[in-house]
Parts: C-alpha cells; sequence; structure tokens
C-alpha cells in the first residue's frame, strides 16, 4: 500500500475549500503518533490536555515548557505524514510577546513541530501576526479556554446569547486576520459555530462545536476511553481501553501469583 501524501497547512486550507473534514486528534508519545500515521490522521495536536491525561493534574495550568518539548518531541519522532501542531502552555506567551516569540521557536526548532497553538482571539492577535511574520504558523482557539479556568472558575461553554456569540465571530475573524491558519471553536452551540465557520475562509476545528465546523478533534484518551475521570458531553468513546487493560494487567498478577507465567515458551 503506498504511503499517504504529507498534510501541510495548504493541505488544510485546501480542504475547507473542496468541503471536505479535517480530521484531528491529540498525540503526546511516539506509539500513537505511528498509529495515526498509519490511521490517516490529517493533524495531531500535542496538547496542553496532557497534563490530565498523562501527568495527573488536575487542569492544564501546570504544564510547562519543558513537559511540551518532551511530549512534542516524541510525537514527531513518530510522525511522516501528519500536520503536528504544539500546544503553547500557560505562561508561555502571556508574559511578554519577546518571550512568547522565543517559545514558540523552541517547538518549531528544538522539537520539529509545524505550528503552534494558543489560546484567545482578539487579545491575542497582534502576538499572532508577530508570529506569522516571524515565519511561525499559529492555530487560533477561541470558545472554552481551559487555560483561564482559574479566572472563570469552572468549564464554561461560550457563545450561548448573541452579544457573547458575536464577540466570538469577532475573535475568530481577528485571528484569521493575523494570519492563523486555523482556528479551534471549543465548546460553542452548534449553530454558533456554523455561523462563524461560514465567516471565514481559513477552517475551524471544532470540539464541543457542533458537526458544521471544517474538522473535529478529540482528546485520544477520551476516544479510547482510557482516561474516566470524567466524560465531557461531545466525546463519543470509540473503545473501553480502560477495561480492556485493567484485565489485561488483573490476569497477569493472577499469572504470576499462580506460577502460569512464564512457563517454558517463555524461558531461554
Amino acid at each position: 500500500m503506498s504511503e499517504l501524501p504529507k498534510v501541510t497547512i495548504a493541505t488544510i486550507k485546501k480542504k475547507k475549500k473542496r468541503g471536505e473534514k479535517i480530521v484531528t486528534l491529540t498525540a503526546y508519545d511516539y506509539f500513537t503518533s505511528r498509529l495515526m500515521n498509519q490511521a490517516g490522521i490529517d493533524l495531531i495536536l500535542v496538547g496542553d490536555s496532557l497534563g490530565m491525561v498523562v501527568l495527573g493534574y488536575e487542569n492544564t495550568v501546570p504544564v510547562t515548557m519543558s513537559d511540551m518539548l518532551h511530549h512534542t518531541r516524541a510525537v514527531v519522532r513518530g510522525n511522516s505524514r501528519c500536520l503536528v501542531v504544539a500546544d503553547m502552555p500557560f505562561l508561555s506567551y502571556q508574559v511578554s510577546d519577546e518571550e512568547a516569540l522565543h517559545n514558540a521557536g523552541r517547538f518549531i526548532q528544538e522539537a520539529g513541530a509545524h505550528a503552534v497553538k494558543l489560546e484567545g482571539g482578539k487579545e491575542v492577535s497582534s502576538l499572532v501576526a508577530k508570529m506569522v511574520r516571524a515565519g511561525i504558523t499559529v492555530l487560533g482557539h477561541i470558545g472554552l479556554l481551559p487555560q483561564d479556568i482559574l479566572k472563570d472558575g469552572g468549564y464554561i461553554v461560550r457563545g450561548k446569547d448573541s452579544a457573547s456569540a458575536g464577540e466570538l465571530l469577532e475573535d475568530a475573524r481577528a485571528l484569521e486576520e493575523a494570519g492563523a491558519f486555523a482556528v479551534v471553536l471549543e465548546c460553542i452551540p452548534a449553530s454558533v459555530a456554523g455561523e462563524i465557520t461560514a465567516a471565514l475562509k481559513i477552517p475551524t476545528i471544532g470540539i464541543g462545536a457542533g458537526p458544521l465546523c471544517d474538522g473535529q478533534i478529540l482528546v485520544v484518551h477520551d476516544l479510547l476511553g482510557i482516561f474516566d475521570q470524567f466524560q465531557p458531553k461531545f466525546v463519543k468513546r470509540y473503545a473501553d481501553l480502560r477495561q480492556i487493560m485493567l484485565d489485561a494487567f488483573k490476569a497477569y498478577k493472577k499469572d504470576v501469583e499462580e506460577s502460569k507465567f512464564p512457563q517454558e515458551e517463555h524461558s531461554y
């Protein structure tokens, strides 16, 4: 079987023009990245969600640049064709534009990512423009902003009234004008996400934003049923690997305790 062609920024933009859906998932390690290549996933996001599903934090705020660079490198090593985007963690771009450019550049230069993602709309649009001018491709992110959890006191669905829906459209347009190649819409009413998608020339990638976006993204641990602390409404579980893994661990424990493993065929 011939290898699928590499996905580029141009590929993602052309998919919107052709009305083809953009398939996106998170990944945090080499093995998962390799499988996503084989499956034909378009875009891999090395999300700061790794703080919760890999590192065991309560939210994404404690995730550091070192954490993100480490996991991005692993994903890049397993990748041969997907577009790899690295999430910029909390305080890696909010302190100053100079520090933000330096940190974004590290993801490209040191970790091998093709682009970075940062949260926010109008308030970060001038920074996005600076990054694009510096040759760093940017994926925007509006709606629910996980890094704002301490400020907001929880995860809040945006765009439920006309005023906030209008603000989201302004944010999306500001990111487009700044040069973002696409924008993630998180936890936005489906009708509002549809209006934003229709208004933009760049693609939208939804998570909890309905079926009208140009593409969809899920956290891989949610899709596989590994992460079980909670299940957001927008998640569809395609497997129950948590139970499969738990059963395998218990079976191994039983075999070792009962001297059923290893046997002759497992020995040199």
